[in-house]
């Protein structure tokens, strides 16, 4: 699978790629990722990329000639039979990104990301890209930290990518709850003991106690997300995916 980066920062990227699940990728093929700085498509000797908002206001925002060029050289140098991208701009206004949108875009055959910087990108943009996300409900300097984690969430979930494919199926958000608690050696540590289940070789038992503790976790900590579950089972006509009892009330991978 191929990323494709628009940024003015590029070399942020280098250490994130080079190392851990992802730098094993780019060293197997498995994954690849080009880059596009919008200094690089402009025609002044500051390479400036950012001007002063029209109608007056705080803060500098990003032209829209460079960065839309950077994305149409993109295109034009991804060689013979490569896919277009999907061009995705990086903003706090985008959907929320979810767990559902890295099994999406981890289908395609390349993305594009724009990161944005200073008090934003020139609304024009937006008729050059094919959607607009967000990883969380916060602001961030620039879109970097979101494309990395974009990155890495689609990337891990690419055949061959993870030593233990198996581990994508019961982690975190993968079924709509929260993942089940995890322990190993030693048994017991400063007086806190594994729980004697997991301990009882009873396979089946384990996995009943992993399904309720997971339940109880995303009760306390993210309940929307039970109640999530449970409507797009209702919509499918399934049983919904709750806790069984009829409220639905609502890592490192290598």
């Amino acid at each position: 699978m191929r990323f494709d980066v628009v940024t003015i920062f590029p070399e942020m990227f280098a250490s994130f790629l080079a190392t851990g699940l992802i730098g094993k990728a780019h060293t197997a093929g498995l994954v690849s990722t080009r880059f596009a700085n919008p200094r690089d498509f402009t025609t002044d000797k500051h390479r400036s990329v950012d001007d002063t908002p029209y109608g007056g206001g705080s803060g500098m925002v990003m032209r829209p000639g460079p960065i839309v060029d950077a994305l149409e050289h993109l295109d034009a140098s991804r060689g013979e039979g490569a896919p277009r991208a999907r061009r995705v701009l990086l903003t706090p206004r985008g959907a929320l990104f979810r767990q559902a949108d890295a099994i999406r875009l981890s289908g395609l055959g390349a993305v594009a990301l724009v990161c944005g910087r200073y008090e934003g990108i020139d609304e024009r943009v937006r008729a050059f890209v094919d959607e607009e996300l967000s990883i969380g409900d916060f602001v961030v300097t620039g879109g970097e930290v979101a494309a990395m984690a974009i990155i890495e969430a689609t990337a891990r979930l690419l055949p061959r990518v993870l030593g233990n494919a198996e581990s994508i199926e019961v982690e975190s958000h993968a079924q709509g709850l929260l993942e089940h608690p995890q322990y190993t050696r030693p048994a017991s540590f400063r007086g806190l003991d594994v729980p004697e289940v997991l301990l009882s070789g009873d396979h089946a038992k384990i996995a009943r106690w992993r399904e309720a503790e997971a339940i109880k976790k995303t009760r306390e900590v993210r309940p929307e997300l039970l109640k999530r579950t449970a409507d797009a089972g209702t919509a499918r006509g399934g049983r919904g995916g709750g806790d069984g009892d009829g409220d639905g009330d609502g890592d490192e991978d290598e």
